[in-house]
């Protein structure tokens, strides 16, 4: 694998005119569990900043309420941090937790009372003034569009969030939302083990529209490593064919087939080993060739292409 010195992520801009992101995202969601003390989260975002991946991923719930503020106190202890990254986080899922003793029942919540309280405490946790990326975590069947739509206009005027987008939303979601108010991106399952946005129109309505997709569980939690279903293991076989033929580590493979997608998806890691966000980071600078490509996806269905 490339040496993390000699790796420069690049980058991208989510939507014309807006919101640019190194096209690798750090994903925070599991930063409780790393055991880090406030210098080694330093010492790994800085880390990931010197490769270019300048974008971290966040959501309030993450951690049991935990995560931003592990973040917030390494921004506290190294303020210079703030200005060499995006931050993203998301809100609009209430947990049962010891840290919100009022919530009795877990459930959505988009109402703009929610929202704008969310990330004001985002932005609290976080140590920061604003958030680069604010979005809705799931599709919630109450949620009012206008409303949404007129708490983001609030955040926005008031300068403690710059852009909006979604998470987890079907193309309709997405196109009666960003039809009130611009989103950058809806960010989405989706790997070799969860291929439903490539042929349920969401990445299709997205390239429509000139937006990228954020992409979570790249590496389907794992499963591709260590799945032991009979398609799983075939899948593996073929991937790891194609890293050999690529000369190539495995993951970096993945995060190159899924960047392969014309809808120019960002993909988000996972770990907090500084050589895991640079295995995705290697998968920017190389490219399948379409019958590598087709392979995996043949892999991945059981199937030909019909």
């Amino acid at each position: 694998m490339p040496m993390t010195a000699d790796l420069s992520c690049p980058r991208i801009v989510l939507r014309p005119g807006a919101l640019e992101l190194s096209r690798i995202v750090a994903g925070m969601w599991r930063m409780a569990q790393w055991g880090m003390s406030v210098e080694q989260r330093i010492d790994f975002i800085e880390q990931c900043l010197e490769m270019g991946v300048t974008s971290f991923d966040h959501a309030d719930i993450y951690g049991g309420y935990g995560v931003e503020a592990l973040f917030g106190d390494a921004l506290r202890a190294r303020p210079s941090l703030r200005d060499r990254m995006e931050i993203i986080s998301k809100c609009g899922i209430k947990l049962v937790s010891p840290q919100r003793p009022l919530h009795t029942i877990q459930h959505y919540d988009t109402s703009a009372g929610h929202i704008i309280a969310s990330a004001e405490e985002s932005l609290r946790q976080l140590h920061t003034d604003h958030l680069d990326l604010l979005l809705i975590h799931r599709p919630d069947p109450l949620m009012d569009f206008d409303e949404i739509a007129g708490a983001f206009t609030r955040l926005r005027e008031a300068g403690k969030v710059k852009h909006f987008g979604v998470s987890n939303f079907s193309r309709h979601q997405f196109e009666c939302l960003n039809r009130r108010i611009d989103l950058v991106t809806n960010q989405v399952e989706f790997s070799p083990l969860h291929l439903a946005p490539a042929f349920d129109e969401t990445f299709d309505g997205l390239q429509d529209l000139g937006i990228s997709p954020m992409i979570w569980s790249p590496l389907a939690g794992g499963k591709l490593f260590s799945g032991t279903e009979a398609n799983t293991e075939a899948l593996r076989l073929v991937i790891k064919e194609v890293a050999d033929e690529l000369d190539q580590p495995f993951a970096s493979v993945v995060f190159a087939w899924i960047m392969a997608l014309p809808c120019r998806p960002a993909p988000i890691t996972g770990s907090g080993r500084i050589e895991a966000v640079a295995v995705a980071v290697a998968g920017t600078q190389f490219e399948l060739t379409r019958p590598q490509w087709f392979r995996i996806l043949r892999a991945a269905r059981a199937h030909e292409v019909a």
